[in-house]
């Protein structure tokens, strides 16, 4: 049997049907699907749950990342504790399976190769119609370089303690895990013979990327930061990551934990401020919640402010709260991914709020 990890977060149900109805025509049904949600908002993840139940080849489980940034290398390692067959398939809502899928699977497994497959991507329009696989019009096909939809055996991905979980919002972590399976001996194998797998459309996080703060979790330049810790990784020949946790969702009981945490102090967008928070006080701090709110100065926006400014005499220096979105997000994936925290942008987009529990 071969188990199909998909990970998922607030994606529209009928994408999330047309790829589970796919795999409901396969010829061979030695297959299960272990679906993870991590974090929807409630009402989306109730919608997909109760589809998932239409399914009795689906497992759907929710882990409460509510209010992280997202991580598919988080999601796939939350998976992988749940897979107890030899072979394991990473998948994507995305994708339209051929019927012959998991036929195709059985026949390419091998425990000492990881294989990824080439796609082929269908259109805006086209990604909306209900069609048999052979019907679909592809408007263009994945190359060797995308790495993401893959077959691996469990046990090499357990060796290398799954998907590095520094990897958070978009790239990198398919590729990486595929260098470092390599750099444990394991071969790494694009199949190309034909196409399995159809590619629905949607907004690529780069163009849907905003230089603005938004609530819609982003930081700045990830992309590049996540390609420098991929050539890091491959410069160091790297095999293992993620040495402290991995794979660990969130319960419902953690969650509430930080709803339920009402003490809270605020800081202002001062330089100095925001460094010491995050070198000294978040570091320090230990055994509760902690629970800020970032907020712009008011002394920012006084008349003495400016006139002063205006007079060349000194002033605080501020950071946006854009520019306080970002080094908050990048010290959290860095140093605090394995922590249970909340970080929400006001609906105002006026501040900023973080709870994290710390022991």
């Amino acid at each position: 049997m071969i188990t199909i990890i998909y990970p998922y977060r607030d994606r529209e149900e009928s994408r999330v049907k047309r790829s589970l109805d796919s795999l409901v025509r396969q010829s061979n049904r030695d297959f299960k699907v272990v679906f993870i949600d991590y974090g929807s908002v409630f009402a989306t993840a109730t919608t997909i749950k109760e589809l998932t139940q239409n399914y009795d080849f689906v497992t759907y489980l929710y882990s409460y990342h509510c209010h992280q940034p997202w991580s598919r290398a988080k999601v796939i390692n939350i998976g992988l504790q749940h897979v107890i067959t030899p072979y394991v398939f990473v998948a994507d809502v995305d994708m339209i399976f051929s019927h012959d899928f998991i036929e195709k699977l059985k026949q390419i497994q091998n425990p000492n190769q990881a294989v990824f497959f080439k796609v082929g991507f269908l259109d805006q329009n086209e990604s909306v119609q209900f069609k048999s696989f052979d019907q679909y019009k592809i408007s263009f096909f994945s190359q060797v370089g995308a790495k993401g939809l893959s077959l691996f055996p469990l046990e090499a991905l357990n060796e290398i303690h799954g998907f590095d979980e520094f990897l958070h919002f978009w790239g990198a972590e398919d590729e990486d895990v595929h260098n470092r399976l390599e750099n444990a001996g394991y071969q790494s194998l694009f199949y190309d013979q034909e196409i399995l797998m159809l590619h629905q459309w949607h907004v690529t996080y780069r163009k849907g990327e905003s230089k603005e703060l938004s609530q819609d979790l982003q930081l700045t330049n990830i992309t590049r930061i996540n390609q420098e810790h991929l050539l890091d990784s491959n410069k160091g020949k790297l095999t293992i990551v993620n040495l402290k946790k991995w794979g660990k969702s969130i319960s419902k009981t953690e969650y509430e934990v930080l709803e339920n945490s009402t003490e809270t102090f605020f800081i202002g967008n001062r330089k100095e401020s925001i460094s010491h928070f995050l070198f000294v006080t978040l570091p320090n701090f230990k055994g509760g919640v902690l629970n800020v709110i970032f907020q712009k100065d008011d002394f920012q926006n006084s008349l003495k402010y400016h006139v002063k400014k205006c007079l060349g005499k000194t002033v605080p220096t501020y950071y946006s709260l854009k520019e306080i979105n970002d080094k908050v997000l990048l010290h959290l994936i860095s140093f605090y991914r394995d922590c249970n925290y909340s970080y929400i942008v006001g609906s105002d987009l006026k501040s900023i709020q973080l709870k994290i529990k710390k022991d």
